[in-house]
């Protein structure tokens, strides 16, 4: 006698829903013994996982307390680079409903961390595809958006007197549409926005671009407002042999790539600047001499009636070198301490068309030998 179509359906819902419970047991165990596995085998690196969870109702799993860090080849000393507390791995429902089967990842109070002659500058490039190819483990989709809320990037060098340790703090960062499954066409389908504080001060950062372009393809503006100079009195006194007594730092720079050529200028501003100080008098001599020419250098350069120094240096090329318009940069500086102040803020003078003017200049950028 055969059994009735509801009651197959319903033993049909019983095995599925008996699969689910099963995997969403076992899952867990054995996603988390790869990660692990997967992160302690890194070249150059080692990393662990704390644990981790499944939502297989949102086609989701999370990772808590995860951390890699940087390890010498000779030694096998670990020095701290990245750490992060939660991040969310899934698919990204919007796109979906578009159809668009992509990935969506979000971090939770990430911590990324240079340290001098432990990961060098010139290495991020190559740590970069390192953590890309991880993240293809970890994420089969493409990733279209992720966001990070909470984070900071630290740079520490224990090697200089006294030791550096400079950060950014409260980084929020969103990117979106990295795979163009919306405005497909436009010409800087993608976006990023990244919002960060340091030393009293704020960083902005905004980003169109189009990710998928063969060369890079952009335009960017940054700036930083209201950073308090002598909170980096470290820095100055590692690097430049001198602290300084009063001041507020800003940046401002916008740069545009198209066609493997590049435009764009940075414009830094020092208000206020006092390097010597009461707090100077015990000094000795010499440093006190030294202090006392960076002071009046400053002097000099400030534009009397707005009491900033600020230049505004030129940068354009293609990818593979730099031109640095060092003339330009010099009659800026003069114009600016003579004639005018520079308006503190960006000129909104660059954009996608800006890189077009540019032929035949070699620019900071060296080519992917892929």
């Amino acid at each position: 006698m055969r059994k009735p179509r509801w009651k197959k359906s319903y033993s049909i819902l019983l095995v599925i829903i008996l699969i689910l419970v099963v995997a969403r047991i076992l899952l867990p165990g054995i996603v988390l013994r790869y990660a692990n596995r997967a992160l302690a085998n890194l070249e150059n690196y080692y990393g662990q996982v704390s644990d981790i969870d499944i939502a297989l109702y949102r086609g989701a799993y999370q990772l808590d307390e995860l951390y890699i860090n940087k390890v010498d080849s000779a030694s096998g000393e670990h020095t701290e680079f990245f750490s992060v507390s939660h991040v969310d791995l899934s698919i990204e429902w919007r796109a979906l409903l578009r159809g668009a089967l992509v990935g969506e990842l979000v971090f939770q109070s990430p911590k990324l961390v240079f340290t001098k002659e432990k990961a060098e500058l010139d290495e991020v490039a190559a740590d970069t595809t390192d953590f890309r190819e991880l993240l293809k483990d970890f994420m089969p989709l493409q990733v279209n958006r992720f966001e990070v809320f909470n984070g900071s990037i630290h740079y520490a060098d224990s090697t200089s007197t006294p030791v550096v340790a400079i950060s950014m703090e409260n980084t929020h960062i969103i990117a979106e549409n990295l795979t163009n499954t919306t405005d497909q066409r436009e010409k800087l389908p993608s976006s990023i926005v990244a919002r960060a504080q340091a030393y009293g001060g704020t960083l902005a950062l905004d980003v169109q671009l189009d990710a998928l372009a063969e060369h890079p393809t952009f335009d960017l503006t940054a700036e930083i407002e209201g950073a308090n100079l002598p909170d980096l009195n470290d820095f100055f006194k590692a690097y430049g042999k001198f602290d300084i007594s009063q001041g507020t730092f800003g940046l401002y720079s916008e740069f545009a790539a198209d066609g493997g050529n590049y435009k764009g200028y940075v414009k830094p501003i020092i208000k206020d600047l006092e390097v010597v100080g009461l707090e100077d008098r015990n000094e000795s001599f010499f440093q006190r001499a030294k202090e006392a020419i960076v002071d009046l250098v400053g002097a000099i350069l400030e534009n009397p009636k707005e009491e900033q120094v600020a230049t505004r240096v030129p940068i354009e090329g293609s990818f593979g070198g730099t031109d640095i318009l060092i003339w330009e940069a010099i009659w800026q500086i003069l114009r600016n301490a003579f004639v005018q102040a520079l308006i503190p803020q960006v000129d909104h003078a660059i954009d996608i068309g800006s890189p077009k003017a540019v032929s035949g200049r070699e620019g900071i950028f060296q080519p992917d030998p892929s």
